[in-house]
C-alpha cells in the first residue's frame, strides 16, 4: 500500500512539472510579437560614391533659384545624386577630426538621416529605407518595401511625399546634446537641422533637383512607418525628385 502511494505521488509530481513546462511554452508563444523580417536579417552595407566637391552652379545661383517643389517627374535618381545630397546634410568634410558639413553643438552630432527610396526611385537601390552612415560615407538597409504612401499619410496626406522619388527623414537624438548643454541643448538640436536641411536644399538646386521642407507630421507614426529607435525623434521630411514642367 506504501509503495502504491509512493508511486501515485510521483506520477503526480511528474505531471505537474510536465504541464507548467507545456504552459510555460504556451504563454510565450501566445506573448510573441510578429517581428517584421526585413529589421531582423542582416543589414546591408552600400558604399557610395564619393562627393563632388565643384559643382556647376555657383552658391549665390543656388540660393537665388531654391524654391518649396512640391510636384514631381516620374524619373529616378541616380547613387551619385543621393550620395551628393547626404553629404550635403551630415557628410564629414574634414576627416582629421571628424567634422560635417553641418555645424554643430560641441561637435555632438544628434542628427540622423534616412533615405526613404521608392520603387524605380533610386537606380541601383529597391525601395526601402536607408540609414546613413557619415563614417565611410555608405548606407545602411534597414527596411524594405515603397513606404512613400505611408509616409505621405503621417505627413498630414501631403501628396509630395507619396509623389517624389526619394524622401529624406532628419531625425535628431536630443541626449547626444542634452547630456552636456541640458534643456538649452533642445533648441542647438533644432537649429542644427535646420542648417543640414538648409545644406539639401541648396544641393537639391545645384543638382537640377526639386525638395520642400515639411514640418507637419505625426511623430509616432513616422517611427512606427520607418522602424526608427524610440530615442530617434523625426525634424524633418524632405521629398526630393525632378520638378514637373
Amino acid at each position: 500500500m506504501m509503495k502504491t502511494n509512493k508511486a501515485l505521488i510521483w506520477i503526480l509530481f511528474i505531471c505537474l512539472i510536465t504541464g507548467g513546462i507545456l504552459l510555460y511554452i504556451v504563454s510565450q508563444k501566445k506573448g510573441k510579437t510578429e517581428v517584421d523580417f526585413t529589421l531582423t536579417r542582416p543589414r546591408q552595407a552600400i558604399p557610395l560614391p564619393s562627393p563632388v566637391l565643384k559643382g556647376k552652379l555657383s552658391l549665390e545661383e543656388a540660393i537665388q533659384r531654391r524654391r518649396s517643389v512640391r510636384e514631381y517627374q516620374e524619373k529616378s535618381l541616380n547613387l551619385e545624386q543621393v550620395s551628393q545630397l547626404l553629404w550635403a546634410g551630415q557628410g564629414i568634410t574634414d576627416e582629421a577630426t571628424g567634422f560635417r558639413a553641418a555645424p554643430s553643438a560641441g561637435a555632438l552630432y544628434p542628427l540622423d538621416i534616412y533615405l526613404v527610396a521608392g520603387e524605380n526611385g533610386v537606380d541601383e537601390l529597391e525601395a526601402g529605407v536607408y540609414h546613413y552612415l557619415p563614417e565611410g560615407h555608405r548606407l545602411e538597409a534597414i527596411k524594405a518595401g515603397d513606404l512613400r504612401q505611408a509616409l505621405m499619410q503621417a505627413s498630414v496626406k501631403q501628396n509630395a511625399v507619396a509623389q517624389a522619388p526619394v524622401v529624406l527623414v532628419i531625425t535628431g537624438e536630443y541626449e547626444r546634446t542634452t547630456k552636456k548643454y541640458g534643456e538649452r541643448g533642445d533648441q542647438y538640436v533644432h537649429m542644427e537641422a535646420g542648417h543640414a536641411a538648409q545644406n539639401i536644399c541648396l544641393q537639391a538646386v545645384s543638382l537640377g533637383l526639386g525638395t520642400v521642407t515639411i514640418g507637419a507630421f505625426y511623430e509616432e507614426e513616422i517611427q512606427k512607418i520607418m522602424g526608427l529607435p524610440e530615442s530617434y525623434i523625426p525634424l524633418y521630411v524632405l521629398p526630393i525628385g525632378w520638378q514637373k514642367p
